[in-house]
């Protein structure tokens, strides 16, 4: 509230970043008089429903958050707002997004968990759409003229209402994070029935919290005097998908050196959570990357001054590159292979983890299993272009080439054009 009062008051003039959240149930018009220079506006987690009709005065807004408020279609004042790149509704009650809603300058847009069940045709003109977050509504399928749109990188389609996978994705020139699963048309992995040991969570001496996620808590525990981590799912639709997908497909996985290995399934929760006891990645690890900021979008960032020799990069691009033709040997596809999601120590030695965003298709349909596994391979091209960043040794100039081609070839905007992941192994190990 007390932000509220300073803004009525005429303390926030001149203000770049708004935040407010205190039960609102309608538009304050004092924002208005930040018009000048207001760049961020969050209003997550409040009881709105409507925008103003003069909302477009706010040109100079670049970021807009309005998840978790009462609203049932997008606002089209949002058009009206040139420079609006980044636009978040997750869990409104929206069944209607109208055709040109959203402004052109349109590059993250954020509408998970809502009540969705068409998408307009003028999505195909956001020609600077990025990232698209669309799991957990009713979709049966999109738009043809979303094929325009040319700089979508990563897309998220999970549970919804699809009996087919929207093949003019396989085309688009640029997407490389893409996560499907809870669909109707998505068969269950074949070995997540696997035979798991299953022990009581009583049995379980809870430690320190290791890290959360969208999906759920993961804790240090001891087991019989062993140390193991414990992930406990929150059982909520995340923007990837439903835990219970991510579940299965580790499960699925089966044991490789660069993956973090299931060892068993925890009953006897005292609230009922499905959980998994997993290998404990030793503390000498650490992220490679960091998440896609604002700014950057889709792409991952790097602590300041981080660097890697070449040597480096090429050891923990071979390890990452085995565990993902582990993985699509198998049928599964990451759907978040970020530099985020790895794990490295100052060995090199590396770790792929997060398997939220995972989704399975069945390797029989060889046309659809290569082009989903060569949207993946751009994702890696991405990875080795950051890699190439950050060694910053002018050694080894041979290396370096061999890693460029291989980029370049990852990179390439013709799908099915790109390597399989098998032949970026083998190159890969002949650097």
């Amino acid at each position: 509230m007390k932000t509220l009062e300073q803004l009525k008051s005429g303390q926030l003039i001149g203000s770049k970043r708004l935040k407010l959240t205190c039960a609102l149930k309608e538009f304050p018009r004092e924002i208005f008089t930040l018009a000048d220079t207001l760049e961020v506006l969050d209003m997550t987690d409040n009881h709105l429903h409507t925008l103003p009709d003069d909302f477009g005065k706010l040109q100079h807004l670049k970021i807009l958050f309005l998840s978790n408020n009462l609203f049932e279609e997008v606002p089209t004042v949002l058009s009206h707002c040139p420079n609006l790149s980044m636009i978040g509704f997750r869990n409104n009650q929206i069944t209607t997004l109208a055709e040109d809603a959203l402004p052109l300058s349109t590059r993250w847009l954020i509408l998970t968990d809502n009540a969705l069940s068409i998408l307009p045709e003028s999505m195909g003109k956001l020609m600077y759409l990025q990232k698209c977050m669309l799991s957990g509504n009713k979709l049966t399928h999109l738009p043809t003229s979303m094929k325009y749109c040319e700089n979508l990188e990563l897309l998220r389609i999970a549970v919804n209402a699809f009996t087919e996978l929207p093949k003019m994705l396989l085309e688009l020139p640029k997407l490389s994070w893409l996560a499907y699963g809870g669909n109707p048309f998505c068969a269950k992995h074949p070995a997540c029935d696997t035979p798991l040991k299953e022990l009581a969570w009583s049995d379980l001496e809870l430690g320190v919290v290791l890290g959360e996620g969208a999906s759920g808590l993961i804790s240090k525990a001891l087991y019989k005097g062993k140390e193991v981590a414990v992930k406990v799912f929150k059982g909520d639709i995340t923007s990837d998908g439903l835990p219970e997908e991510e579940m299965d497909i580790n499960i699925s996985m089966g044991h490789h050196d660069h993956l973090v290995d299931v060892l068993a399934r925890v009953t006897g929760h005292p609230e009922g959570k499905d959980i998994l006891m997993l290998e404990l990645i030793p503390s000498s690890f650490f992220n490679l990357g960091l998440p896609p900021t604002l700014e950057t979008c889709s792409r991952d960032v790097y602590p300041e001054g981080f660097t890697l020799t070449l040597s480096q990069s090429i050891k923990i691009l071979q390890g990452i590159v085995d565990a993902v033709v582990h993985m699509h040997e198998r049928g599964i596809m990451h759907g978040d292979f970020y530099a985020h999601n790895i794990m490295i120590d100052k060995e090199a030695n590396s770790i792929l983890g997060d398997f939220g965003g995972a989704s399975y298709y069945e390797p029989k349909e060889v046309k659809v299993r290569n082009a989903l596994e060569r949207l993946e391979v751009r994702a890696f091209g991405c990875l080795v272009e950051e890699m190439l960043i950050l060694s910053k040794d002018d050694q080894a100039q041979l290396k370096r080439d061999k890693l460029k081609y291989i980029k370049e070839r990852c990179l390439t905007q013709v799908n099915h054009q790109r390597p399989l992941f098998k032949e970026i192994h083998h190159m890969m190990m002949t650097i």
